[in-house]
């Protein structure tokens, strides 16, 4: 294998683990709101009150949608680093 082909496939190890590492804070945090919202939901039907209005929008809400945003950055990161360590296997 050549220089240009193992320093490829370095670099994409290491966007890989960068990826990964940048996404796993932001998942978790998405997966407990998720769980909280699921836990309120719960209480809500138990004690028979009125649910969420049609088309609100909370703050768990955005908060959801710029953490989901934050992991779809996170994972682009890692295809580019699995693309350049496959492109670095095929160059020899």
């Amino acid at each position: 294998m050549n220089p240009l082909g193992l320093a490829l496939v370095a670099g994409g190890l290491a966007l890989v683990g960068v990826g990964l590492f940048r996404a796993r804070v932001p998942w978790g945090r998405y997966q407990a709101l998720r769980a909280r919202e699921a836990n309120a939901e719960r209480y809500r039907a138990w004690r028979g009150g009125p649910g969420e209005a049609a088309g609100d929008t909370t703050g768990a809400d955005v908060m959801k949608s710029l953490l989901r945003s934050r992991v779809r950055e996170a994972l682009l990161v890692v295809a580019a680093g699995v693309v350049l360590a496959l492109a670095g296997l095929v160059i020899r």
